[in-house]
């Protein structure tokens, strides 16, 4: 597999097309309108990256802060905000366990195939350091406050087969007592050279030579969607 630390760090420009081909089929945003209304919410996007959930939630919210440990990713966002020009949102390079954020001044925390990172990337003890993030969500949520996440269910499939090393930590997820279901995000491309080429990038040369095999410019995929009221 490709290196997603050294992607994050230094390929945000790269990075960013491939997720603009994500979820052709809207449904990230069905799912997060059944779970909550967003209308004059405030609201954390906590390891934001490129700015997917900002910039789909800015048009919605009252304010959105976007927090990211890596500043390329969020300048990639700050591109595409200004272009929208919407201008309820702030963007800010920081760790999900440390937000520069008031206590009790949100109303939803959203962050989005960030947090399993704690897990793979194998950071001391990743059930202490996941406690801490969902610590300092709670911090800064208002009473009622809702946590949201989004993390893989496994990509290339058509039912949800989620990667073995994160299984721990989902049932991690479903013992804190998040709710969960999930949804199909799959990926649609221009061309099947696009697809294998962006996929590639990502997710590595098995991936690219499945799909130039399958000659489909159609990228299944199931994402797993988590919600917890504090």
């Amino acid at each position: 597999m490709p290196d997603h630390k050294e992607i994050y760090e230094n390929h945000a420009e790269n990075y960013d097309p491939l997720i603009q081909h994500e979820d052709y089929q809207g449904n990230l945003l069905k799912a997060l309108q059944k779970i909550t209304a967003w209308e004059n919410m405030d609201v954390v996007d906590a390891g934001a990256g490129t700015g997917r959930f900002t910039c789909m939630l800015s048009p919605l919210v009252k304010t959105i802060q976007a927090f990211d440990r890596e500043g390329a990713m969020l300048e990639v966002a700050r591109t595409k905000l200004e272009a929208m020009g919407t201008a309820n949102w702030k963007l800010q390079v920081a760790d999900h366990r440390s937000l520069p954020v008031q206590d009790h001044s949100i109303d939803i925390v959203i962050s989005g195939w960030s947090v399993c990172y704690l897990v793979a990337w194998d950071e001391g003890d990743w059930r202490k350091e996941v406690a801490k993030v969902f610590s300092e969500m709670k911090r800064i949520l208002r009473p009622g406050g809702l946590i949201i996440l989004a993390e893989t269910q496994g990509t290339g499939f058509t039912e949800p087969n989620p990667p073995a090393h994160l299984l721990e930590y989902f049932q991690f997820l479903n013992q804190f007592g998040f709710s969960m279901r999930w949804i199909r995000t799959d990926y649609q491309f221009e061309s099947v050279e696009q697809a294998k080429d962006l996929c590639g990038f990502f997710f590595g040369e098995e991936m690219a030579t499945r799909i130039q095999n399958d000659n489909s410019t159609i990228l299944p995929e199931c994402t797993g969607i988590w919600w917890l009221k504090v």
